[in-house]
């Protein structure tokens, strides 16, 4: 099969939002493949980029763009360690954070990861290879309350309860087809490919996607400095939902009722972005799966303290 070019969705829309200034501090939270990186160093004079990723296969030192490059300081973590990270480093504030959540065509494209339900490779589909949970053993060793939770709340799929079974009635599960194999049997008349969904899950449940998600959004409200940006890319409704409820939640006006409001009471955030970016048509048909993408920006405001 062949690979296709990791091509970086809502790319210029995404560095616009950032409101990048010369002399800043910049994160980059999922690197991938650079490219979101590359784009914000275009921007830097005096100031720094601290990029993230999890993926023991990234090596930014190999890439000709990044290697000697004094504005940017790789970290092999996952984001979650964001705010801990950044201190090793000095870094007790940003005025960036960016935040592409989609998964990069070379996980997908490379059928030994195990992310691609189109190729037979091991169920893995970890983005940190030095952890121990994998697909496979989610699927041979979940009982069926914890199938069940994997299934309907990260994949939304319909009859979990019942799916849940048919997992455990047909185990043990060795490899992508093993399992493409059973959802062929149980979603036949299912819109789109069988397994799209269940990968899904099991993907979020191996990575703990949501969770590690949620983390990173909360240490945002301290890292960010006063017009600091937080930019997300989410390419599915759960993280979408996450993303919009925090940035909803979080640039709301507490009012007190007959009190005026006091500085105490200005939310941390204010919203960019009252509804999402959305990838233009152009760049849907150069790359399809921009298609579900949705960008959502917020800022840090001023007067707020974060306890």
């Amino acid at each position: 099969m062949s690979k296709t070019p990791h091509i970086s969705v809502l790319l210029e829309s995404s560095i616009d939002a950032l409101n990048i200034k010369p002399n800043g501090i910049y994160v980059d939270g999922t690197f991938g493949a650079g490219g979101h990186s590359y784009h914000i160093l275009k921007h830097l004079q005096s100031g720094h980029l601290y990029a993230f990723d999890q993926d023991l296969h990234v090596n930014p030192s190999k890439d000709t763009r990044f290697k000697d490059h004094a504005a940017f300081t790789f970290i092999q973590h996952n984001f979650s360690t964001m705010k801990q990270a950044l201190n090793q480093f000095g870094v007790e504030e940003v005025n960036g954070i960016l935040l592409d959540l989609g998964m990069s065509s070379m996980h997908i494209d490379q059928a030994e990861r195990g992310f691609s339900y189109m190729q037979d490779g091991p169920l893995d589909m970890r983005m940190n290879q030095s952890q121990v949970l994998t697909a496979e053993t989610v699927l041979n060793t979940y009982d069926h309350h914890q199938l069940l939770k994997v299934f309907r709340d990260y994949g939304e799929i319909e009859k979990p309860h019942v799916f849940a079974n048919v997992i455990m009635k047909h185990r043990p599960y060795k490899t992508t087809l093993d399992l493409v194999k059973v959802t062929d049997l149980f979603f036949k008349n299912k819109k789109g490919h069988s397994a799209k969904a269940v990968f899904q899950a099991l993907r979020i449940e191996v990575n703990q996607e949501l969770n590690v998600l949620e983390d990173v959004l909360q240490q945002s409200l301290s890292l960010l400095k006063t017009g600091g940006r937080l930019v997300v890319i989410t390419f599915h409704s759960l993280e979408d939902r996450i993303v919009k409820h925090f940035m909803k939640e979080h640039s709301s006006v507490k009012e007190l009722k007959g009190l005026p409001i006091q500085s105490s009471h200005i939310p941390p955030m204010k919203l960019i972005t009252k509804k999402p970016i959305l990838p233009s048509r152009e760049e849907i048909s150069l790359n399809s799966r921009s298609a579900s993408a949705k960008l959502r920006v917020s800022e840090k405001q001023a007067n707020h303290s974060i306890i």
